[in-house]
């Protein structure tokens, strides 16, 4: 197995997005690890991510085809898409491993896990369509 050689940059964005609740996309993590590295490239952000990503160290969060988030905290759980603003946030629920059983009932298949994205309205969109009504 190859070692993988240390990154400051790398571990700069990982510290980064364990920061962070907000779920921030690639463009929002280089604004910021720029500050610490100024001359680190957008393309260099994006690398180290994914990087992360296939390492198991962060999670890809693909909330429609012109949107990915990034999450830090890789415990099982849930999220919640605003249709309106974009916002992902993580919801405090019950995992509902059995599903991954219901799927594998007429499966011939192996069932290794699933994910599960909810989708509505956020609160501070709710309330700024309710004031406008």
């Amino acid at each position: 197995m190859k070692s993988v050689k240390f990154s400051r940059q790398r571990e700069c964005i990982k510290n980064y997005l364990m920061s962070r609740k907000d779920h921030p996309t690639a463009d929002m993590v280089y604004e910021a690890v720029r500050q610490e590295y100024p001359n680190i490239s957008l393309g260099t952000v994006y690398r180290n991510l994914n990087f992360l990503v296939e390492h198991g160290d962060i999670i890809k969060i693909r909330c429609d085809e012109s949107c990915d988030r990034f999450d830090a905290n890789i415990s099982k759980h849930y999220h919640f898409i605003c249709r309106n603003c974009g916002r992902v946030i993580d919801l405090e629920m019950i995992p509902v491993d059995h599903i991954d059983v219901l799927a594998g009932e007429h499966f011939s298949g192996v069932i290794e896990g699933h994910q599960a994205f909810f989708y509505g309205l956020c609160e501070v969109c709710k309330n700024s369509q309710t004031e406008k009504s």
